[in-house]
């Protein structure tokens, strides 16, 4: 098994609002890559969301914790996932920094 897939993403929002937009923001990730996603589950437990995804033909699990100034998700990628490890390192940086940016 590869070792896990690692980052974090600042934000100056606080712990609950970080919570807030993450929570809503999966339903906008589920729409807008429906077509590439076959299904994504998530199940939050306090500051803590562990996720599953399938894409690809594979499934991709992970989980994410959110802190009051960063959120750190860490994802077990698939060995032939592991790859494109920096492509999504770089991909779910971006998705977070959109979800989390000040509104």
């Amino acid at each position: 098994m590869s070792k896990p897939l690692v980052v974090s993403i600042p934000h100056n929002l606080g712990q609950a609002e970080a919570m807030r937009r993450l929570q809503g923001g999966m339903a906008g990730v589920k729409s807008q890559f429906g077509d590439k996603v076959a299904s994504i589950q998530e199940n939050w437990s306090g500051n803590r969301m562990d996720f599953r995804v399938g894409a690809m033909g594979q499934n991709v699990n992970g989980h994410l914790e959110v802190m009051q100034d960063q959120v750190r998700v860490e994802v077990q990628l698939p060995w032939i996932l592991a790859m494109i490890a920096e492509k999504a390192k770089t991909f779910i940086q971006k998705q977070g920094t959109l979800l989390l940016e000040k509104k």
